[in-house]
């Protein structure tokens, strides 16, 4: 599983925030690595410069094996928990499109 992170110009990702989150993902979606060939990771800041509630966003967007791509996003405080958010709802995602091909 490949993954690759992009942000916007109003983020600053530093080498060890893109290391945490790389094993971060690694971690939480290891057991579907088989499935997955590209993890696309899109980290934004919806309001600039400005400060704002919620205005921290991560889109992922998970290449399946054979299948069309699943994206998913989160809004929250900060990157990280963004971050976070996304990731649980890229493995409910993931559950129910495999869960159907596990029972077909």
């Amino acid at each position: 599983m490949k993954i690759q992170i992009n942000s916007d110009k109003n983020v600053s990702g530093s080498e060890a925030f893109i290391a945490s989150t790389t094993s971060l993902l690694s971690q939480e979606l290891n057991r579907f690595s088989q499935h997955i060939t590209r993890l696309e990771v899109h980290l934004s800041d919806e309001d600039g410069q400005k400060d704002g509630q919620n205005d921290k966003r991560c889109l992922l967007e998970a290449r399946l094996r054979g299948r069309q791509p699943i994206a998913v996003s989160d809004h929250e405080n900060t990157h990280e928990q963004a971050v976070m958010g996304a990731i649980g709802k890229l493995q409910t995602s993931l559950e129910k499109v495999l869960g159907r091909l596990r029972s077909n």
